[in-house]
């Protein structure tokens, strides 16, 4: 009965979160709608998946804890693939964790710095 009344912490807590987010556009930059998305954690070839909106937008939540800090991952839809590595602050449970990848054609662009407004812009949106 004493566990049950010990706070745990859940895998929905930010700690546990990394979330990938971006968009996928095809070569002359126009939004490809409906497109697979696959997050791949090279150590375990666990995957996440996700689906491109009507913009083009695709968010993946993955399960990545504080000792995944530094963790290969692979990215892709379709014939596009990108290297990524899990970069956060392992220390840090406060800030939402992720990067932001767009694809153009067949190219994968890492664009880290616009993670957090490209989130708050995707979190906004759905709130309305």
């Amino acid at each position: 009965m004493l566990l049950a009344a010990l706070p745990a912490a859940g895998e929905h807590e930010l700690w546990y979160r990394y979330t990938v987010l971006g968009f996928v556009t095809d070569g002359r930059g126009q939004p490809r709608a409906g497109e697979r998305v696959e997050l791949v954690r090279d150590r375990t070839r666990f995957s996440y998946v996700g689906d491109t909106d009507a913009d083009g937008l695709y968010v993946i939540i993955a399960r990545l804890g504080d000792e995944s800090v530094g963790e290969a991952l692979t990215l892709r839809t379709g014939e596009a693939t990108a290297r990524l590595t899990a970069t956060f602050d392992p220390t840090n449970h406060t800030d939402e964790r992720g990067t932001r990848v767009d694809f153009h054609g067949v190219r994968g662009i890492e664009r880290a710095a616009a993670f957090r407004s490209t989130l708050a812009n995707f979190i906004g949106a759905t709130r309305r």
